[in-house]
């Protein structure tokens, strides 16, 4: 078995994890740590690895975040909620996703939307490799509490963020200055050909027209950093980054 190489890039108290086509985000308060996110069923292995590899363990999660309920951010997740007995926390309109009362991904029949795209052939091999097609599903999902800093490591703020997913939120990392974007706002994906903030391809959103208007909260958020769920980090004005992205999508409409 083949170990996937990590990348790890650091602000302050809070971790990117780059992991081939998964991200998460690792936050440290002390000794304790808050996991954002865990990429695909085959990742679970990975995140302890990258828990590891930044001076901690696994029992040192005190809970999880989760931006969405794709199986590439909670396939690992999945894993690791067998081994530790932590809250899992979530918008409450994506709890019963999570649960798989109902399902908002994309599904078999609109990956040929994707396939005439650069990368996306090896894209789709690899995620399979992954897990892709296993599914995963949290049934310990929970709502987290409305308004203000939830009470985990690292006094993390949610952000709605809904569009991408009925559910999705944001997450603000106050002592970093850093928004773990999940998919509202990402800055590469195997599927696209350019670099920088950017939505993801229309097929992968729900609602094309709120994950557009979702990133008025991410541009008035109060930090330079954006953490997103696939590609590198960015750092910068977070309104420049959502207007790039949004001049991105208007240059691709016909």
């Amino acid at each position: 078995m083949t170990t996937a190489a990590l990348s790890i890039t650091q602000i302050e108290n809070t971790h990117l994890v780059r992991c081939g086509h998964a991200n998460w985000v690792l936050v440290e308060e002390g000794a304790d740590l808050t996991l954002i996110d865990g990429g695909y069923p085959a990742n679970g292995t990975d995140v302890e690895r990258s828990i590891e590899q930044i001076g901690h363990q696994l029992g040192d999660v005190r809970a999880i975040l989760v931006t969405h309920a794709h199986v590439d951010h909670i396939g690992g997740i999945a894993d690791i909620v067998t081994r530790l007995q932590v809250p899992v926390l979530m918008d409450p309109l994506e709890v019963p996703h999570a649960k798989r009362e109902y399902l908002q991904q994309l599904s078999p029949a609109k990956v040929p939307l994707l396939l005439w795209r650069r990368g996306a052939p090896k894209w789709l091999l690899d995620v399979i490799g992954a897990g892709a097609l296993k599914g995963a599903e949290l049934p310990r999902a929970q709502a987290f509490a409305a308004g203000g800093a939830l009470d985990v490591p690292g006094r993390i703020v949610p952000i709605p963020t809904h569009g991408h997913t009925d559910g999705h939120s944001a997450y603000l990392v106050p002592e970093a200055g850093v928004i773990a974007s999940g998919d509202a706002l990402v800055t590469g994906h195997a599927t696209s050909s350019v670099a920088g903030p950017q939505f993801l391809v229309c097929p992968f959103n729900h609602d094309r027209g709120a994950t557009d208007q979702a990133l008025d909260n991410i541009a008035a958020a109060p930090a330079g950093a954006l953490f997103p769920g696939h590609g590198p980090v960015y750092e910068g004005s977070l309104a420049a980054a959502v207007e790039q992205a949004r001049a991105g999508r208007t240059r691709m409409r016909p």
